[in-house]
């Protein structure tokens, strides 16, 4: 695909200065945990610590992609602050919070300001 492309081509793609960012969940529950518990926690994941500070979850109970609520992306700071709202929570064995990507295109590097 050509790389000289036109503004609103680049915003219809959300490609270079109109690139969206969110981040990679990586959940990990104890064996002993059963169903309603999972389902319990990923509900006050979703409400609580997504959606409570601007942002959408994709995905399901042990991968997910989180992503802006609105156009736009999401920032070290909310990724930080689901970070430590993981860590707060005792119902995971384990979690990786990934660092900041390209929503759309996961393999592009991200754009430097």
């Amino acid at each position: 695909m050509a790389t000289n492309r036109s503004r609103r081509l680049r915003k219809k793609l959300c490609v270079d200065e109109f690139q969206e960012l969110g981040f990679e969940l990586q959940l990990s529950y104890p064996e002993s945990t059963d169903d309603a518990a999972v389902e319990a926690f990923f509900a006050d994941l979703v409400v609580e610590g997504i959606e409570g500070n601007g942002m959408a979850l994709i995905g399901g109970e042990e991968f997910a992609v989180v992503c802006s609520g609105k156009r736009g992306s999401v920032t070290e700071e909310q990724r930080a602050t689901v970070e430590a709202w993981l860590k707060a929570r005792p119902e995971l064995s384990s979690f990786e919070v990934s660092p900041l990507l390209d929503v759309w295109y996961p393999d592009n590097p991200v754009a430097t300001a």
